[in-house]
């Protein structure tokens, strides 16, 4: 199949063939004929499988296919959980419709001066890609009129709803007409998103791209087993004083609990800062910044804030709690080991965890490896599969196997 059969307008066909996309993904197979067609969808999708084409590409069409008739504020309107999602979005909205002078695109979100988004939106616009507080904002002040929207996109809904923009996502969308296209892109459909569509979707086609399984061959995978948070605690500090960890990402399952550990690990003398839903975008870009520049060794995080971030300097992972869910697994690993450089991602693995360990070896297709910290040996032993574990040397780079000790067996 090609994009050519979409019917799309020539113009977008050629941006895209000058993007280098030879065929449709399976999310814009599915999607994009029903978002043609002006019905609402319901799309569950992981990042990277071209969700964010599969809702532009759409929408750009029919504004280009529209009479060319100026009107205040937006004609289609993109929400985004954060500034850095937006801007990303926008960037492909750009590229898309480079070839379409009379479509204008314009993003808002945190982080950035009152005055630089007014004169952005003292200028005509079709395309308002925002993030919901700071559009909120602008509606609260009169400086976004979205009578005049068609369709609306809910970008990454999981994550708007986990990080508390129910409310103004709902206030938003009871300011655009009711007789607006809406389409509905999330990574899960978590319960909260399915109550969400069920108050703001007319009728949606549902369509769902099951994640495919990334082997990280360039991931080296381990689990260790930890009594309690005490144990956790002295495990972490064993393995951020070894050579071979630079930059690392250490994953929590509270807001509250990464600040805590921040605290505690600054105490340490480690170079320590938190990412989560409660900062607001200057931080959060700050942080990322820091991290980057390694002014920031180490990175505490929930899954809400840290999806998306691409720094390629990560050389470990550490789950100290599992994810609830195994995607959430995968996308964490994956902040390690960019573009091919090699990676370790360690996880904790509790009484409580065995269970979700399980089932992140049956989604990933592999055992994992179990290992132990000298001196830091736990109560239980079993690993989650039931199969052998596995000691590591107590050598200075910790990840590497002991030929002192029988096959199969490994201790740090």
């Amino acid at each position: 199949m090609s994009f050519d059969e979409f019917n799309l307008h020539p113009q977008l066909l050629k941006a895209i063939q000058e993007a280098g996309y030879s065929e449709p993904t399976e999310i814009q197979k599915k999607a994009i004929p029903q978002i043609l067609e002006g019905g609402d969808i319901r799309a569950s999708a992981q990042t990277g499988t071209g969700k964010t084409a599969a809702f532009l590409l759409p929408a750009l069409n029919r504004l280009a296919n529209a009479d060319k008739v100026r009107v205040r504020g937006p004609r289609v309107l993109v929400l985004a959980p954060t500034r850095e999602l937006a801007m990303q979005i926008a960037v492909q909205s750009e590229k898309y419709s480079k070839h379409l002078k009379s479509i204008r695109t314009i993003c808002i979100g945190g982080g950035v001066p009152y005055f630089k988004h007014q004169k952005m939106l003292s200028r005509p616009y079709d395309v308002l890609i925002a993030t919901p507080g700071r559009l909120l904002d602008y509606m609260k002040r009169k400086k976004i009129d979205l009578s005049h929207v068609e369709l609306v996109v809910l970008d990454e809904a999981d994550r708007m709803l986990d990080m508390g923009f129910v409310e103004p996502v709902e206030e938003i969308m009871g300011a655009t007409p009711d007789e607006r296209q809406t389409l509905l892109f999330t990574a899960t459909m978590q319960e909260s998103v399915a109550r969400l569509s069920r108050r703001l979707l007319k009728n949606p086609t549902d369509i769902a791209i099951k994640a495919e399984k990334d082997s990280h061959t360039n991931i080296t995978q381990q689990l260790l087993f930890a009594d309690d948070l005490h144990h956790k605690n002295r495990l972490l500090n064993h393995i951020l004083t070894q050579d071979d960890v630079e930059y690392t990402i250490i994953f929590t399952s509270t807001k509250r609990h990464a600040d805590q550990l921040v605290n505690e690990l600054c105490d340490q003398g480690h170079r320590a800062a938190a990412l989560h839903g409660d900062m607001d975008q200057r931080r959060r870009t700050r942080t990322i910044a820091q991290l980057r520049e390694g002014k920031v060794k180490v990175l505490v995080a929930t899954d809400v804030a840290a999806r998306g971030i691409d720094v390629q300097s990560i050389t470990h992972v550490i789950n100290f709690d599992l994810p609830n869910n195994v995607e959430d697994y995968v996308h964490r690993i994956g902040r390690t080991g960019r573009a091919g450089a090699k990676g370790t991602a360690l996880s904790f693995v509790g009484g409580r965890d065995r269970e979700m360990a399980k089932r992140i070896e049956r989604f990933t297709g592999q055992q994992i490896a179990v290992v132990e910290i000298a001196g830091l040996k736990p109560r239980w032993t079993e690993r989650p599969s039931g199969g052998p574990k596995r000691r590591m040397a107590n050598k200075k780079k910790p990840f590497q196997r002991s030929r002192r000790n029988k096959p199969g067996y490994a201790k740090i």
